[in-house]
């Protein structure tokens, strides 16, 4: 499960940090705000599951 929030979180960024060199206008727009919500939720998620050492 981790492996598969990582995985989202990498592609997420990437994704993100080069929509704005291959998408214009309103598809940059919409590709940026998918892409940073699923980077927010696989980090949330993360934080989430892991794991706390007393």
């Amino acid at each position: 499960m981790k492996f598969v929030l990582w995985l989202v979180l990498a592609v997420g960024v990437l994704v993100n940090a080069f929509s704005s060199f291959a998408f214009d206008g309103a598809r940059e727009v919409v590709v940026s705000v998918v892409t940073g919500v699923a980077v927010i939720g696989s980090i949330t998620a993360l934080v989430l599951t892991r794991e706390r050492h007393p």
